[in-house]
């Protein structure tokens, strides 16, 4: 256990210092960021506004499917912009309340994110599995309510973890700054940073955090080896690549967003290293919410072929 010194506090000041050692030049990592940033909020809006106006996409998968897509873009928004003022004004400093803030807003869109996207296999599970129930079983109120069910859990736990990080300390420099080898305000460098007694936190992430997890990712493995076994017993190839084809954006998106969170929070500290937390991190929170609207819409016919409807200044169906 780490004692603290007498100077430590429970409200300090946070330094991000994690592209500070990045062999590339600042303006070129804004640019960078900027471009993804700006990216993933036209990309999911146009998602959006596609799945709001056309009705050809009022389906239960497509209104997952909007919901996600909001869930990208406050996922993206909670660290990127302020990632490019770091950037800007090369002062990284973040008070305590505004880290712990963004802490919170981060961990509710990420599990929320999460939870959605097992709704999203459940409802893959029921139309190639019994898709004579599908809109009695997966109908817009079901939907809804699963949604609100995410983030109401996502909320729970995310106050749980806040809990236990607002009483611990952290010994500054001598301007009381404490270092943080990372662009936001994530779970790990934070406990690294803490000189109190963390096993409670480390405890809680492998239980309660596992256990948010195991759910999910047993729901999506399950879900996915019913699909699989129906898809065999199927008649035909047109019928089987057709199936098929419905599942494989949604099968990218798990691989993305689920094997980066598994990789930065479920190993032992030992064994994570701050470099690759820093690659991790990047993904899911900006790349993921990237590489949705593009997925979905290179992958899915329906969605391009509502773009291309709205491009060639036809009507969205309404």
């Amino acid at each position: 256990i780490m004692g603290c010194a007498p100077n430590a506090s429970h409200s300090p000041v946070f330094l991000l210092l994690g592209f500070s050692r990045s062999r590339v030049p600042h303006n070129v990592l804004f640019l960078l960021f900027l471009a993804v940033y700006l990216t993933t909020i036209t990309g999911n809006v146009i998602l959006v506004l596609l799945i709001s106006w056309d009705s050809r996409l009022h389906s239960p998968m497509y209104y997952l499917l909007r919901g996600l897509s909001m869930i990208d873009m406050g996922l993206s928004t909670v660290t990127l912009p302020q990632l490019l003022a770091h950037l800007v004004t090369r002062d990284p400093a973040l008070p305590a309340a505004r880290c712990l803030a963004q802490f919170f807003f981060f961990y509710v869109f990420g599990v929320t994110d999460t939870l959605v996207i097992s709704v999203m296999a459940l409802d893959r599970y029921v139309a190639i599995c019994d898709p004579l129930h599908y809109h009695s079983v997966m109908n817009r109120r079901l939907c809804a309510r699963l949604l609100a069910l995410s983030c109401a859990v996502s909320v729970v736990h995310t106050m749980l973890h806040v809990g236990l990080l607002w009483p611990l300390s952290w010994a500054g420099d001598a301007e009381g700054n404490v270092h943080l080898a990372h662009f936001f305000c994530d779970h790990r460098p934070l406990l690294r940073a803490s000189c109190s007694d963390i096993r409670p936190n480390e405890l809680t992430i492998f239980v309660e955090g596992g256990f948010l997890m195991l759910g999910p990712c047993t729901l999506i493995v399950l879900s996915y080896l019913r699909i699989g076994a129906t898809i065999l017993r199927l008649p035909s190839a047109a019928s089987r690549h057709r199936a098929v084809s419905t599942c494989g954006s949604h099968l990218t998106m798990v691989g993305f967003f689920y094997g980066t969170i598994i990789w930065v929070y479920f190993q032992p500290p030992s064994q994570n290293s701050q470099d690759q937390d820093m690659v991790a991190a990047v993904m899911y929170t900006a790349i993921t919410p990237l590489a949705n609207p593009f997925v979905y819409s290179l992958r899915n016919k329906d969605v391009k072929h509502a773009l291309q409807r709205l491009l060639r200044g036809g009507k969205v169906a309404s």
